[in-house]
């Protein structure tokens, strides 16, 4: 049994040192794997990213993270990403990773995404230029997820690690208006064409937990707001999903 935690959208803000970091204490004791779904700081400058990195060094599993929106606010994302691989954490962006939990071989995938919108209310190619390279851009990324998915093939369990969501499912609770800045349908696809054990996604604040793709992969929402934990816990077991009905420290407060 594979044991991932996760969360999403801990957004550390210049004066959230030791605030984030004692909740991860026992994390060992849970799981076998943490994921970060973006959305790690407050408006992505230097100095938040400094505080992320003291946050997440040296945490006693293998640690995975993705970016989100706010983390590219700045415009020091580049900055952001080199702290947090020289303090063992290692930032996927259309990229994977094969690591090796006991007898089995996990494989993860990840990619920020983009909006769009899913089917019948989704932005389309056409007219102006702006909304080409806005609807490009997304198109984009599902095919890094495709291919980054594609080389972690051979894993024995398979989890794609996005910020934005795949479906619309887990954006419930959320103006209906804004759905297709939170996600695109095209995630899924991408998702379900490779075959995955579990999707990760945060960004959706206000949205719902659980959902699925089109094909029934099992999709969560962890953003930090909605789980109302330091991380959620899954558990992984030849292709089932089996989740924990709390893991690690509830917050009293958004940090």
């Amino acid at each position: 049994m594979i044991r991932v935690a996760a969360v999403g959208d801990i957004h550390l803000g210049a004066g959230s040192s030791g605030t984030y970091r004692p909740r991860l204490s026992h994390l060992a004791d849970h799981a076998d794997l943490f994921l970060l779904a973006g959305d790690l700081t407050q408006r992505g400058t230097e100095e938040e990213a400094e505080v992320v990195v003291s946050e997440l060094a040296d945490l006693p599993v293998p640690t995975f993270a993705v970016l989100g929106n706010h983390d590219h606010e700045s415009d020091a994302a580049e900055a952001l990403v080199d702290g947090l691989r020289e303090a063992g954490v290692q930032v996927l962006e259309g990229s994977s990773v094969l690591c090796r939990v006991g007898d089995c071989t996990v494989g993860v995938a990840g990619v920020k995404g983009f909006g769009g919108g899913f089917p019948g209310r989704c932005a389309s190619e056409f007219g102006e230029p702006e909304m080409k390279a806005f609807v490009r851009h997304t198109e984009r990324t599902a095919r890094d997820l495709t291919d980054a998915l594609g080389s972690v093939g051979s894993a024995d369990v398979r989890v794609a690690l996005m910020h934005y969501s795949p479906v619309a499912d887990t954006l419930k609770g959320e103006p209906c208006e804004v759905y297709p800045f939170l996600g695109s349908y095209l995630l899924a696809e991408a998702v379900d064409r490779s075959g995955v054990d579990l999707a990760l996604h945060g960004h959706a604040h206000a949205g719902s937990p659980n959902g699925a793709t089109p094909g029934g992969t099992p999709v969560r929402n962890v953003a930090l707001p909605v789980i109302r934990r330091s991380y959620r816990l899954f558990c992984l077991d030849e292709g089932h999903l089996h989740e924990a009905a709390g893991a690690g420290p509830g917050l009293h407060r958004h940090q």
